[in-house]
């Protein structure tokens, strides 16, 4: 004899609606995270690189100094 069957839950027609409700609400919120989370690493890369652009300008800047031309060549 088999005594590991496996149960089954009974939903009723009315109970339906609700478990899909709550099943559309829980996926909202996971869309609305994984947004966040986008978001939050879009807006990390996008310092990361303005930072990195404005050290990559400061170090031309100074390998190269500016000096000043001389019209006698």
């Amino acid at each position: 004899m088999m005594t590991d069957k496996a149960k089954i839950k009974i939903i009723k027609k009315k109970d339906l609606k609700t478990v899909k409700k709550v099943i559309k609400s829980e996926t909202k919120l996971k869309k609305e995270s994984a947004r966040k989370a986008v978001s939050n690493v879009s807006n990390w890369v996008n310092d990361f690189q303005k930072r990195k652009r404005h050290e990559t300008k400061i170090a031309i800047e100074n390998l190269f100094p500016k000096q000043p031309q001389t019209g006698g060549a």
